[in-house]
């Protein structure tokens, strides 16, 4: 069920971004519009544009949802197998389970390490620079 949900989630999701899609739902659109003289404007005519927006809109989030929480969980165990797998600090594997407050620490901790870094690379390229002016 699992894997059949999965599919459908996802093939949805594509259908329904595609150029394709759109255009069918102008004409859906326009033709709703042009037929509301033939039917005197109604309120059942303006309900059944309503309904059925309504109607899509409220699947389409789960299935969207559903895609999304996917390809991020994808995406996280790439990051992760990348962080294992080099010189990364393994500290950052599993990162998205966090608190936002623990995310805040951790992002703190990691800007004030890259201004260190920042930092550093100037003062060696000004040492650099203070050489070759010596040199010459």
């Amino acid at each position: 069920m699992d894997r059949f949900f999965a599919r459908f989630a996802t093939a949805t999701a594509h259908a329904a971004g595609s150029p394709f899609a759109f255009i069918l739902c102008v004409v859906a659109v326009v033709a709703w519009g042009l037929s509301g003289p033939l039917f005197g404007f109604s309120e059942t005519w303006q309900l059944v544009i309503n309904t059925g927006t309504t109607i899509v809109t409220f699947l389409m989030v789960f299935l969207i949802q559903n895609t999304q929480n996917r390809d991020g969980a994808a995406l996280q165990a790439k990051l992760d197998e990348i962080i294992l797998f080099t010189d990364a600090e393994n500290e950052f594997v599993g990162i998205e389970k966090l608190t936002d407050k623990e995310l805040e620490a951790l992002h703190a901790r990691c800007e004030t390490a890259a201004q260190r870094s920042q930092a550093m690379l100037q003062t060696t390229h000004k040492e650099r620079n203070a050489r070759k002016n010596r040199s010459q």
